[in-house]
């Protein structure tokens, strides 16, 4: 977790109606992330329940993210930041997510893209806005989000309404949109950013876009189309 992903988060919550119970997957709480890492307190008077495959600070119940062991419809709510890179059977993991979220209920996900590979206990997966499309077809509303450059995004989220949630409002977005300006920054010490910017001049922008455009992002919502009827021969 870093302090884009906590942003991302912090604006989510505090745009959207997210119904408890709650349920973090991957919620161990990684030395030195102390303040980036507690999802707890964004999410007040809501039942919360934090899960992970090790025990460990922010952890209440050790469970398998590909099997978990509650019932269909259990959660309102279901999170998982920076978590199912390190699913091996990631697919697993997405279905039984949406088999224990209510039908009105929303999944918060978020992975690194750009990154160094770092193991908990191993690191498999990247995912595109693209991917994630894919992955949350099934849920009939989408909101896609990632910062950094186009083509080497240091981060990838997407917030996935299923079919009985309330419609996305326009406010909402635009109030989703002006949180996430004002929560979503990567923060730099001032000595590596001057470094960064001489190496921009010296070897052009590339080499140094995806820590100097961190804190870019787009975010799109997207939704089914109803299909069409078919006339009746």
């Amino acid at each position: 977790m870093n302090d884009f992903d906590y942003g991302v988060a912090k604006a989510v919550a505090e745009s959207f109606e997210l119904d408890g119970p709650i349920l973090e997957v991957g919620s161990y709480q990684v030395t030195g992330q102390d303040e980036v890492a507690n999802l707890r307190g964004l999410f007040p008077g809501r039942e919360y329940l934090g899960i992970d495959a090790r025990p460990g600070p922010g952890v209440d119940e050790i469970a398998d993210v590909e099997a978990l062991p509650y019932a269909d419809g259990s959660f309102g709510t279901v999170i998982a930041m920076n978590t199912f890179e390190h699913v091996p059977h990631f697919w697993r993991g997405i279905d039984e997510v949406y088999r224990v979220l209510r039908s009105d209920g929303a999944f918060l996900i978020c992975c690194p893209f750009f990154f160094h590979i770092h193991e908990h206990p191993n690191d498999y997966w990247r995912f595109t806005p693209q991917a994630y499309d894919l992955l949350l077809s099934d849920y009939p509303t989408r909101i896609l989000g990632w910062h950094g450059p186009r083509n080497r995004p240091g981060g990838v989220w997407a917030l996935a309404f299923r079919e009985n949630a309330p419609p996305v409002t326009e406010r909402q977005m635009q109030r989703y949109r002006a949180l996430l300006r004002q929560y979503g920054h990567e923060p730099m010490p001032l000595s590596r950013r001057i470094r960064y910017h001489l190496g921009q001049l010296i070897c052009g922008p590339r080499p140094f876009a995806p820590f100097l455009e961190n804190d870019y992002w787009e975010s799109d919502l997207i939704t089914n189309k109803p299909a069409e009827s078919q006339p009746v021969s």
